[in-house]
């Protein structure tokens, strides 16, 4: 059971937790500094943790602030608050900084995508370091040549400006979801892209194009979306009433424009998957809220957060940061399946 402190009574120091534990001072600085693998057996750094907890400890953050002359204090950047994928981002993020006595600042774009107003100016200063998204990439013009530590999220491996980066394969996820189409029968491919000029779309872009080529009969068509409901669905009803053979499979970068375009098939009069499958990219809560429910790409957004947190520890202690990018899951649920037969 943690010991409760009386009012008015010293708080523990990290050497009551040093001799509560029998081991040194620098042991129970270096287990609760987290600097201890490879220095200090797991048994012992759990020893010293467990006692920590039971006697009340709390690290002085601000006497380790001095010491080590850092905030621990880092800045996640993301396009849009409103989008349940990066807030995702974020609670990862969040999970392990807080793990660490760090806390995480988080700076949405004004303008949802794209361009934002620069953070940094008066913020530098108190900052540590910078997680951020692809897709908000023009607000850090003012971070990019700065001693701050940058790592990127879902990022071009060619930029050599990030000191790390954590990437999705979203090339297999847009695989997972061409083969499976592709094993149902569907030939006409509508691919609804995202309007936003971002390199995890340009992936995806140029997979489902590479998995398409070959195949005998094949049409792929598309039409650029904004991320947002209404409008794709405005892009969707454009394009399936364009002259020529009507897509029996739309494929979407975003569980979003999945939804508008799923919206845009049953204005049309269509049945979703009976006339045309419908797929998306993310796995958003309204992707299991939308009937049907819909066939999509399963991002892992908290790991994604909590590589990103990790990878920027490891900067700040001269690690190399974990390798690999990480896998994404194909849900196949009720807006897939074959196409219908030819009149």
């Amino acid at each position: 059971m943690k010991a409760t402190e009386p009012p008015g009574a010293a708080r523990p120091t990290s050497r009551d937790v040093a001799r509560a534990a029998g081991v040194s001072q620098a042991t129970v600085s270096l287990v609760l500094g987290g600097k201890h693998r490879g220095r200090v057996s797991e048994r012992t750094a759990e020893l010293v943790r467990r006692t920590a907890a039971d006697l009340g400890y709390r690290p002085n953050l601000a006497a380790r602030t001095l010491r080590l002359g850092r905030t621990r204090t880092a800045l996640l950047v993301v396009p849009a608050l409103t989008n349940e994928f990066f807030a995702r981002v974020y609670s990862g993020a969040a999970a392990v900084a807080a793990r660490h006595d760090f806390g995480v600042v988080l700076y949405p774009s004004p303008e949802g995508t794209g361009p934002a107003r620069d953070p940094f100016a008066s913020a530098r200063a108190a900052l540590d370091g910078v997680i951020a998204s692809s897709m908000a990439a023009d607000a850090l013009a003012a971070i990019r040549g700065t001693a701050l530590p940058l790592v990127m999220l879902d990022s071009d491996p060619a930029d050599p400006g990030p000191a790390a980066r954590v990437n999705l394969d979203v090339a297999d996820g847009m695989r997972q979801v061409t083969d499976h189409l592709l094993a149902l029968g569907h030939r006409r491919f509508l691919h609804l892209a995202s309007a936003v000029p971002s390199w995890t779309f340009h992936v995806r872009a140029r997979a489902l194009a590479a998995c398409l080529n070959g195949h005998p009969g094949v049409l792929l068509r598309t039409a650029a979306s904004p991320l947002d409901v209404a409008a794709a669905r405005t892009a969707t009803e454009r394009a399936l009433t364009a002259p020529g053979p009507r897509p029996t499979a739309l494929i979407c970068d975003d569980d979003l424009i999945a939804a508008g375009a799923c919206k845009a098939a049953r204005r049309l009069g269509l049945r979703v998957p009976e006339d045309v499958s419908v797929t998306g990219f993310d796995d958003l809560a309204l992707a299991t809220a939308v009937e049907p429910e819909l066939t999509t790409v399963r991002l892992p957004a908290e790991r994604i957060g909590e590589r990103g947190m990790e990878a920027l520890l490891a900067v700040l202690e001269d690690r190399p940061a974990e390798a690999g990018d990480l896998p994404v899951t194909l849900m196949v649920r009720g807006s897939t399946a074959p196409p219908p037969a030819a009149p």
